[in-house]
């Protein structure tokens, strides 16, 4: 059996048009006119009608009678523009009042894109429609397009955090054990020993297993930080807070809520976007001190952070280089979190991040 995914994929997206019209007659005439489209027709027969539908459907396009009892079509036109799931549905205006190029206008700045005298000519009214039905349908499949790498760039981000995870462990576990181990058989050996070049040389093999075990906690805080998974993220964020001043130089004022467990995907999401800002503080900023607040709501969880640098300009945040910026934009968006970027010159850069929480762990 031959399988044709495009026909399948063509009968799902069948778009939406909506006629509004007060006249029976009217409404069946534009019925059977675009019914050759094949696509979804619905219809209103009044503005409060269709402002109804207009919050329940997305729609390729809506064509709007002017002259309505009730709510007219401008006024219908106006509230339709004013919500945010129909702000930029297109909107055809179909009048008998040929001699009124006022209300033209009018329709216009209300938020028509077109203006169409009754009685219409079929053909111009279809070739339009159609227009807005191909237009919705390359924006729906761009939306999906959109939802998809966003799905897998939270898998890749999920499976990454797991490796990471993982990896530090092992680090942490098995070569740390090795290394304690092998400081242990260094020690009983120097003990056994006479010669004094001998004793030298297991003390400096004793030096250098300690440097390399502090290296190696060091490479497994910096692949999963052991506080982030044991004490949470507000401990984890006043940690790191230190290590950057410790690092750095750059003085950090940090202003921590009660400790408080969040999901663990949610702590590393918005511990990741702050090792982020503090990164590009240190590399950009030349900033000489660093405001840290985290806070906490019933329902959302909050991260600003001010420095006193050169400020962050509208080239930085667009230019070739700013993949960390979106990167810590993307991290907050698959949560349904926003993340603000601000900045004045001379007088520093703001970060403000704001995630959702759907649940205390």
């Amino acid at each position: 059996m031959e399988f044709k995914p495009e026909a399948t994929a063509e009968a799902v997206a069948q778009a939406k048009i909506l006629l509004v019209d007060d006249e029976p007659k009217s409404l069946y005439a534009l019925q059977q006119l675009l019914s050759q489209l094949e696509q979804n027709l619905m219809i209103a027969q009044s503005g409060e009608e269709a402002l109804r539908l207009a919050l329940k459907n997305d729609f390729a396009v809506i064509l709007l009678d002017v002259r309505m009892p009730g709510i007219d079509g401008f006024e219908t036109a106006r509230l339709i523009r004013s919500r945010e799931r129909s702000r930029l549905t297109p909107i055809i205006f179909l009048t008998a009042a040929a001699d009124e190029m006022a209300s033209m206008f009018r329709g216009y700045e209300v938020g028509a894109v077109d203006y169409l005298m009754k009685p219409v000519v079929p053909e111009v009214l279809k070739s339009k429609v159609a227009v807005f039905v191909e237009l919705h349908r390359k924006t729906e499949r761009l939306r999906e397009s959109e939802e998809k790498l966003r799905l897998l760039a939270a898998h890749l981000i999920s499976v990454r955090e797991e490796e990471r995870a993982h990896i530090a462990r092992e680090i942490h576990d098995e070569l740390g054990q090795v290394l304690t181990g092998l400081k242990m058989e260094v020690g009983w050996l120097a003990k056994r020993l006479k010669d004094k070049d001998l004793i030298d040389k297991t003390d400096s093999m004793g030096k250098l297993i300690d440097s390399t075990v502090q290296t190696v906690r060091k490479i497994a805080t910096g692949l999963r930080p052991e506080m982030l998974d044991d004490m949470g993220l507000v401990a984890a964020v006043g940690w790191q807070a230190k290590e950057f001043q410790k690092r750095t130089g750059i003085r950090c004022r940090v202003k921590l809520p009660p400790e408080v467990k969040f999901d663990i995907d949610v702590s590393t999401t918005m511990f990741r976007i702050f090792q982020e800002v503090l990164t590009n503080v240190a590399r950009h900023s030349r900033a000489t001190r660093v405001d840290i607040e985290l806070t906490v709501a019933a329902d959302r969880i909050g991260l600003d952070v001010l420095d006193n640098g050169v400020g962050i300009t509208d080239t930085d945040m667009s230019g070739k280089k700013s993949l960390g910026l979106l990167g810590m934009h993307e991290r907050a968006l698959l949560f349904g979190g926003e993340l603000k970027i601000t900045g004045t010159a001379g007088h520093g850069t703001r970060v403000t991040v704001s995630i959702p929480l759907k649940g205390k762990a």
